[in-house]
């Protein structure tokens, strides 16, 4: 990673300032400098942490999402007192240096957040599953969950996973120190653990030493949502956390993205929207944290072991801090759109009406568009000696001449698009969507190569998109290009994704007793950590006036956005 801040910092040419060309020096002595300064940040947060009394343990477990886990007394029993996702990803692999013929550099550092569970206290399940055959190193995802035909619904279901990998893939593990990493996240996309895949796919050590720190913390009533979930739980089932999780009224799903890969009679039994209690929770929390974190690929795929957790640290710190700042963004993205519920509901009804008109003509319509295409043909050809109903360029024959060429352009566009689509759906199923590392640009040009189709459907969009009155925007291939993943490709994203937002919140309202339990936990946790964090302040002042100020600080930019938490709850209420 600090190759390319070493990078950004060479500033361009110009007559004052000439290019300084790159030197290796300038990573390390940036990346010492880096260092240095999250070294100094981390030594500031432990004191503010000790000042805050929240170095406890299993602080961050308990107060990372204050919707999930801030509980309060005399509150309604739910059947789910909380829900989670677990998965594992590929990506954030880091090379074993001894493939390059080199010995890697010692670095005593550790990693410092309380993300990561240790390896160690992973590898106590890693004898779990009695029926694994093969060496562990080798493994891939899914090789030790057995399937048994008894289990309901999972008679078939990780047979389709596990045939899915590539020979070639399960061999890989043996070049990687670290294969990836395996994570849990609570139902609003908080990350709440993690731990290192060493040398192996998603092998059932991982799922079963965070569900493990799950129980032990969160005690009774818990969900999670596995993408295997089904054929998992017998896995759990046989291993030594069993009691545990029957006592606690612990269940296993699979969510809703992966649950539609199962089969039907699969999903009757684990799919989450046939399970008593689940909400609109979608069981993938895990999917959305690992398409941003696919960017991070490039720079923790050469580093050394703490580097690469340092990475993964700051990232996974942003995108917590994020998370608690978008817990109430419908209304935020309303606002700045000037945006009310009439208008999602128009734009509701402008895509029936677009998508209706997408269907195929009378036939009386058709017929006169194709004797509006003869017509052309025939005068073009200069064969035309019969009288003529309608006279070319009079105002009938140009009605329907545009609804011709429009008709000609939305075939163009319904082929372009599904061409892009079909190519976006192949580059999720290989998992390239965002990881921006160089094995994504060379299969990117490989499909350019081979994309033929696409571009003879964009110069045939084009032709049509021109002939239209008045007429569209032209597409280039580097337009395609840029579309890595499905959300990109959409006319109005912002409206678009507003929309979603929207009915999705329409069909949260049908979990009512949950939604006032996180709306009441949200608020007291933003009421009482500001009169605690006031306390606090006003004894350092005496006590550590430099610790003083620099809680001020970081509390003024919480208390903006507590604030604009409180405004939207309170807007809530008055619904």
């Amino acid at each position: 990673m600090s190759h390319h801040f070493a990078n950004l910092i060479v500033p361009p040419y110009d007559h004052q300032f000439p290019r300084v060309p790159y030197r290796p020096y300038l990573k390390k002595q940036f990346s010492s400098a880096y260092d240095t300064f999250l070294e100094i940040i981390h030594h500031v947060n432990q004191r503010l942490r000790g000042a805050l009394k929240w170095d406890t343990v299993n602080w961050c477990l308990l107060n990372s999402c204050p919707a999930c886990f801030y509980k309060l007394d005399d509150e309604p029993t739910l059947r789910f007192e909380w829900l989670v996702s677990i998965d594992g990803n590929n990506s954030l692999k880091r090379w074993d240096s001894t493939i390059y013929g080199t010995t890697a550099q010692s670095d005593s550092r550790t990693a410092r957040s309380d993300y990561w569970i240790h390896a160690s206290n992973v590898d106590k399940f890693q004898d779990e599953v009695n029926s694994r055959q093969t060496d562990t190193k080798s493994d891939d995802d899914w090789h030790d969950e057995p399937t048994d035909t008894n289990l309901p619904g999972a008679f078939s279901c990780v047979n389709w996973w596990r045939n899915a990998g590539p020979e070639t893939r399960k061999k890989m593990f043996a070049v990687f120190e670290e294969s990836g990493i395996f994570i849990t996240s609570c139902q609003h996309h908080f990350i709440l653990l993690t731990c290192d895949m060493i040398q192996s796919g998603k092998l059932s050590k991982y799922p079963l030493a965070i569900i493990d720190n799950l129980l032990t913390v969160y005690g009774r009533n818990g969900g999670c949502a596995y993408d295997i979930g089904c054929t998992f739980s017998k896995t759990l089932t046989n291993s030594t956390l069993s009691p545990r999780m029957h006592s606690l009224g612990f269940r296993m799903m699979v969510g809703v993205f992966h649950g539609h890969a199962h089969n039907q009679r699969c999903q009757l039994d684990w799919h989450p929207m046939y399970i008593l209690g689940t909400g609109h929770t979608e069981g993938e929390g895990c999917e959305h944290i690992f398409s941003a974190s696919n960017e991070l690929a490039r720079s923790t795929r050469h580093a050394n072991h703490f580097h690469r957790h340092q990475a993964i640290e700051e990232h996974f710190a942003f995108w917590d801090a994020n998370k608690y700042a978008a817990l109430t963004e419908l209304e935020t993205i309303k606002a700045e759109l000037h945006l009310s519920d009439d208008d999602f509901l128009g734009f509701f009804d402008q895509e029936h009406v677009y998508l209706d008109s997408l269907k195929q003509p009378a036939p009386r319509d058709q017929l006169s568009i194709h004797y509006v295409v003869v017509l052309d043909e025939l005068a073009e050809r200069s064969l035309l000696s019969v009288d003529e109903r309608w006279v070319i360029c009079g105002e009938e024959y140009n009605h329907l001449k545009e609804e011709a060429a429009l008709s000609k352009y939305c075939a163009a566009l319904d082929e372009l698009e599904c061409l892009v689509v079909m190519r976006l759906f192949k580059l999720l199923k290989l998992s390239l969507s965002g990881t921006g590392y160089k094995l994504c640009q060379q299969i990117s040009k490989a499909l350019q190569r081979r994309s033929e189709a696409i571009c003879n459907a964009i110069n045939w969009y084009n032709t049509q998109a021109t002939s239209l009155i008045p007429p569209r925007p032209k597409i280039m291939w580097k337009d395609i290009a840029d579309y890595t993943f499905l959300g990109k490709f959409d006319l109005l994203p912002a409206h678009c994704e507003a929309t979603t937002k929207y009915f999705k919140l329409c069909r949260a309202r049908e979990e009512i007793i949950q939604l006032n339990i996180e709306i009441r936990q949200l608020q007291t946790a933003i009421h009482n950590e500001a009169f605690e964090m006031s306390a606090i302040i006003n004894d350092l002042v005496n006590a550590d006036p430099l610790l003083a100020s620099k809680l001020k600080h970081q509390w003024h930019s919480q208390a903006a956005i507590n604030a604009v938490h409180i405004y939207q709850l309170d807007q809530i209420e008055t619904v």
